[in-house]
């Protein structure tokens, strides 16, 4: 930290190599491949020697929802999910020009304990990262086209995100 004249601190200026890796999605896109297979890759991708943090996020199918068993569910997105992730992911990078972003979020039928949603965010320091990962992750859960149809245990059948 460094001592601005005006008594307040900040984080020390980082070189300006920094700047030119950052303000980067690197990927944003729905996939059927299994996200767990995915996550050297992205990260391997996200990670720079510039930046100093690499926050992930892996959202996982859980065996409950709304005080209810689930057994299986499957992902289904609307033709233009691509377009919308990219568009949200986008507009977070927008406010967050600090980081760099790898999402991408499974559709078709998955297990329980398998990873449905994989967000990788980089920064040269970590309070941005977790910053823009929250809001990404946050985003495109509201704004991106994509639901979820669970199989309950009890032989029923939910749908979860439909408007």
């Amino acid at each position: 930290m460094s001592e601005h004249h005006d008594g307040h601190t900040s984080e020390p200026r980082d070189p300006a190599h920094v700047a030119k890796e950052t303000g980067v999605v690197l990927h944003a896109a729905v996939t059927e491949d299994k996200l767990e297979d995915l996550v050297p890759s992205a990260r391997a991708a996200t990670g720079t020697d510039a930046m100093g943090a690499v926050v992930t996020f892996e959202g996982t199918v859980r065996d409950h929802d709304g005080g209810q068993l689930v057994d299986a569910l499957t992902y289904t997105a609307h033709p233009d999910v691509d377009a919308e992730m990219q568009r949200v992911v986008g507009e977070v990078i927008a406010v967050h020009p600090e980081v760099r972003a790898w999402v991408a979020h499974r559709v078709g039928p998955l297990q329980i304990g398998e990873m449905a949603f994989l967000v990788v965010v980089a920064a040269a320091h970590r309070g941005p990262a977790f910053a823009a990962l929250a809001e990404i992750a946050d985003r495109v859960k509201s704004e991106v086209p994509i639901w979820k149809e669970q199989a309950m245990s009890d032989g029923s059948t939910e749908w979860v995100g439909l408007q």
